[in-house]
C-alpha cells in the first residue's frame, strides 16, 4: 500500500513554506507596495506569478490534467531535484536508476548526498523487472524510468512499468521528455490509478522551446503540494511564462514538426544503413537515433572536423562505440 506521508522527509512534512508577497495577496490592485519592487514602471519591474496559473491553465487544457496536479519547474531538472530533496534523507535513503539513462538523476542524487542503486537495462534497453525488484529495499524511495529512454531512444515496456508501479511502495517517476515522438499518450492517463506515479514532460523537445527552461511534472495533488512547498518562490520567469503561453497556442505547428521529425528519423535510419561503418541502429521512439559504429571516437572527430556535432555515448554502459544522433532538418540530415 502506498502511504505518501511515510515516504516524505519529516522536516519537509513539518516545513512552513516561504510565503511570497504574491502568495499573501492574490488579487489585482492599483497600487502594489508589498513586494519591495522598484515602483517606477519598467517592463519587468513586477515579480511573476509564483504558481504560473495562466500557463498551467493552458497545459491543463491540452493534457486534460487538473491544474492542481501540475507543477512547473526550471526545466525537468528542477522537479527531479525537488523529488529527491522531498523524499530522500541524505546519507540514509536511496534511489534506483536503471542504466543507461538520463544523467541528471545521478547528478541530482549525488548533489543531495543520496545513495544510488543501479541495475542494467536488458541488451535491448528494456527493464529487467526481477533485477529491479531484487535491488530495491526499505530505504528506496524513488525509481527513475526514462521512456522513451535517453540515450537508447526506445519506449520501455508498458507492462513492466505497470508491474513496478503495482509492487513498489515508493514513488515511480516516468520521464517522458520524448513522448511526443512515440505517437502514444504515455502514462498521464494512469495518474489517478496510481498515486505513486509521477510523470515528467517538457516544452524543450517537440514544442521547440528549450531555451525557456520549462519542465512539467504531473502527479497527484498531494505530491504536487509537496513540490510547491519546497520550490523557490519565483522559479519561472515572466518571460518564460509568457513565451510558453504563446508557444502553446501553436499546437498544430508542434504537431507538424513532430510528423516531419518522425519522417526524417525514418529517412535518416535508411541512409545510415547504407554506410559500411554503421554496425547497428537501435529502434527509436524519440527524436534521435543511437547508432553503433566502428571506432566511434574517430567517427565523432571526423564529423567535428566537418562542423557536424553528434554525441559520443561510448563511455555509457551498453553503448560501446555508439553515437547519439539528433534528427535534424531534411537539409541538415542530407548534408551530414
Amino acid at each position: 500500500m502506498f502511504e505518501l506521508e511515510k515516504l516524505v522527509r519529516k522536516n519537509v512534512l513539518n516545513l512552513k513554506p516561504y510565503s511570497s508577497a504574491r502568495d499573501d495577496f492574490k488579487g489585482t490592485a492599483s497600487v502594489y507596495l508589498d513586494a519591495n519592487e522598484n515602483p517606477y514602471t519598467a517592463l519587468y519591474h513586477r515579480y511573476p506569478d509564483p504558481h504560473q496559473n495562466k500557463l498551467k491553465q493552458k497545459i491543463s487544457a491540452i493534457k486534460k490534467v487538473p491544474k492542481k496536479q501540475i507543477f512547473l519547474g526550471n526545466g525537468s531538472d528542477e522537479p527531479i531535484d525537488l523529488m529527491i530533496r522531498a523524499f530522500c534523507e541524505p546519507g540514509i535513503d536511496n534511489i534506483l536508476i536503471p542504466q543507461p539513462t538520463y544523467g541528471m538523476y545521478t547528478v541530482s542524487a549525488e548533489i543531495n548526498n543520496v545513495i544510488i542503486k543501479t541495475v542494467s537495462l536488458t541488451a535491448d534497453f528494456d527493464l529487467d523487472v526481477e533485477s529491479i525488484k531484487n535491488t530495491w529495499d526499505r530505504d528506496t524511495k524513488l525509481i527513475f524510468l526514462c521512456s522513451p529512454n535517453n540515450p537508447s531512444g526506445n519506449l520501455l515496456s508498458f507492462d513492466r512499468i505497470i508491474q513496478i508501479l503495482q509492487e513498489f511502495k515508493g514513488v515511480v517517476i516516468v520521464d517522458e521528455a520524448y513522448i511526443d515522438f512515440a505517437n502514444l499518450p504515455g502514462f498521464i492517463p494512469m495518474l489517478n490509478q496510481y498515486p505513486n506515479l509521477v510523470v515528467l514532460q517538457t516544452l524543450s523537445k517537440a514544442w521547440g522551446l528549450a531555451a525557456l527552461r520549462v519542465g512539467i511534472c504531473f502527479a497527484s495533488s498531494e505530491i504536487i503540494a509537496i513540490l510547491n512547498k519546497i520550490k523557490p518562490p519565483y522559479n519561472i520567469s515572466i518571460l518564460s511564462q509568457q513565451t510558453a503561453e504563446e508557444g502553446l497556442n501553436n499546437e498544430s505547428v508542434k504537431n507538424e514538426w513532430v510528423i516531419k521529425i518522425i519522417a526524417e528519423r525514418k529517412e535518416l535510419e535508411r541512409e545510415l544503413q547504407k554506410i559500411k561503418l554503421v554496425k547497428k541502429i537501435y529502434p527509436s521512439d524519440a527524436n534521435f537515433l543511437l547508432v553503433k559504429v566502428t571506432e566511434a571516437k574517430d567517427v565523432y572527430q571526423k564529423l567535428v572536423e566537418r562542423g557536424i556535432i553528434v554525441r559520443d555515448r561510448s563511455n555509457v554502459i551498453l553503448c560501446e562505440n555508439c553515437l547519439r544522433i539528433t534528427v535534424g532538418t531534411e537539409q541538415e540530415n542530407k548534408n551530414s
